[in-house]
């Protein structure tokens, strides 16, 4: 099953920080998708084994965009609750990402990589 724009855009932004790389083209998101441009909160969990693993949320008036990349790359790497994700973590966690829209909370959830 493939994953919705917003929990890939999550994964590449995990696996970016894992190979200090830049490979988010933020243009071609934008003109595919407009409504990453619109500003919404976000909220990003990682679970390992349906057990939290880390988490952030904006409430900032970014762009989706930007709060699906930094909310993924804090979850994974900056939550003081937990040592940062490593590899194989990554492999083997679920993403969840929760948007607060004006019509009400939506939710979505992957699966791992690796099982």
């Amino acid at each position: 099953m493939a994953r919705s724009v917003l929990l890939q855009l999550a994964r590449d932004s995990i696996q970016e920080v894992i190979e200090a790389t830049n490979t988010i083209d933020h243009a071609s998101l934008l003109q595919e998708h407009p409504l990453l441009s619109q500003n919404i909160p976000t909220e990003v969990k990682i679970f390992i084994e349906e057990e939290l693993r880390g988490s952030y949320k904006i409430n900032e008036a970014l762009s989706l965009l930007q709060n699906v990349i930094i909310a993924a790359k804090k979850a994974a790497f900056e939550d003081k609750n937990f040592t940062p994700l490593t590899t194989s973590e990554y492999l083997r966690c679920s993403l969840e990402i929760t948007l607060d829209t004006a019509e009400g909370i939506i939710s979505q959830k992957d699966e791992p990589i690796l099982s």
